[in-house]
């Protein structure tokens, strides 16, 4: 059976979810978390290629009613790729402010859903929806490679802790963080009611760039700082 996510809201929620984005990089500037920042940019831009290129352009299961379909999945785009890689992103530097981090994610996800449902009631009502019979098949091959991979690394490096890849935290992470948005999307009405688009996205969705995404922060991490210079030694 297809797993149709879709989503019903309201003008004023694009706007509030603008000024949340606003405002956290504005965090990311104070905090001088500049890697987090543009892998945040990155993920904007492979979202909007993925959503509006793929989904929309290519394969057709994308559909917007009541916005102009580029602009609103530029914004969706920009909304969820910045978030989620900034949050992964954080989530892989292991700084010890992991929890501080997920409550102003979740927080912002939740604060502007439910304002927007508040004051935009009667504001211009925009509906998404996506089919996934299509890729939901290559989205899991892409996962069962990523994490394949991370497992031969593992068994390549047996009887060396040190440089064994912690797997359950990057399933962890995986799962978690599109299930909190899932999850706000759902219990604020924003989603239509289901649980299967919250297990298998959960599941599927987000986790499946987490082994390729642990590698590239791992290469990143290796060579700069936070500072975005090169560390000593890696030229």
């Amino acid at each position: 059976m297809e797993v149709i996510p879709s989503r019903t809201f309201s003008i004023l929620y694009v706007y509030m979810d603008i000024v949340w984005l606003l405002a956290l990089l504005a965090i990311l500037v104070y905090a001088k978390r500049y890697l987090a920042l543009l892998a945040g940019a990155a993920g904007a831009v492979i979202y909007f290629l993925v959503d509006y290129g793929i989904f929309y352009l290519i394969l057709g299961t994308r559909s917007v009613s009541g916005a102009e379909t580029a602009v609103l999945l530029l914004w969706l785009s920009i909304s969820y790729g910045f978030t989620n890689f900034v949050w992964i992103w954080l989530w892989l530097d292991r700084d010890g402010y992991a929890l501080e981090w997920s409550l102003l994610m979740i927080g912002g996800w939740l604060a502007t859903a439910l304002l927007s449902q508040n004051f935009g009631a009667h504001m211009q009502t925009i509906s998404i929806q996506r089919g996934t019979a299509s890729y939901h098949g290559v989205m899991a091959f892409l996962l069962l490679v990523g994490y394949a991979i991370l497992i031969l690394i593992n068994i390549k490096h047996r009887g060396l802790p040190e440089k064994k890849i912690p797997l359950a935290w990057i399933l962890a992470i995986g799962i978690l963080v599109q299930f909190s948005w899932e999850a706000v999307l759902l219990i604020t009405g924003i989603r239509a009611m289901g649980f299967r688009p919250l297990i298998v996205n959960s599941l599927l969705e987000t986790n499946l760039g987490l082994p390729y995404l642990f590698l590239i922060h791992a290469a990143v991490r290796a060579r700069f700082g936070e500072n975005l210079k090169r560390k000593v030694g890696t030229g």
